[in-house]
């Protein structure tokens, strides 16, 4: 293993050992304890690949979980793995429950453009340039919303609204 590997996995079980510790340790409601235990579950199991566990676990997170900014959390986690799983229809889905928990999370938006712009790029292989238009154009706006919700961020997406024509004057303000 490198060593570069060895000092993330020191820094990873360090950070989840004093996580824990805190949270044991913080006036936090017993829900919300074992809300946030299933969370870094699934989030363990999202890092060794069993995406099956991960979601498992996340959805015992979200049956325990008030918070709107950690469920949003949450049901990112999930659409990622959906994503991953070629499910891209149930990732937009997810992707949009996480927004409607936490709308200021930049990456769900940018994740629904990835999928809206390579959905572009198939129908346009296909020939059919309508389809790609609309795909392409669905794809523009919600990456307007991400680079204005985290300017800077994305410069590939800016590169590419600039480039096909798409992005507006005021996206960067």
């Amino acid at each position: 293993m490198p060593l570069s590997q060895k000092k993330d996995n020191f820094i990873d079980k360090a950070f989840t050992v004093m996580a824990e510790l805190i949270v044991k340790v913080l006036p936090i409601d017993e829900q919300e304890k074992k809300a946030y235990i299933y969370y870094r579950e699934g989030l363990a199991a999202q890092d060794s690949g069993d995406y099956s566990e991960a979601l498992e676990c996340y959805e015992e997170s979200l049956k325990l979980e008030t918070n709107a900014i950690d469920r949003g959390e949450t049901l990112k986690n999930m659409a990622i793995i959906y994503m991953s799983n070629g499910e891209e229809d149930r990732a937009i889905e997810i992707y949009r429950e996480s927004l409607e928990q936490n709308p200021k999370q930049p990456s769900c938006l940018k994740n629904i453009g990835l999928i809206y712009e390579k959905r572009g790029r198939l129908a346009e292989q296909a020939g059919n340039h309508a389809e790609s238009d609309s795909w392409f154009d669905q794809a523009a706006e919600v990456w307007t919303k991400a680079v204005r919700l985290y300017p800077g961020g994305y410069l590939d997406i800016e590169n590419w609204l600039k480039t096909t024509g798409r992005s507006n004057v005021d996206v960067y303000f």
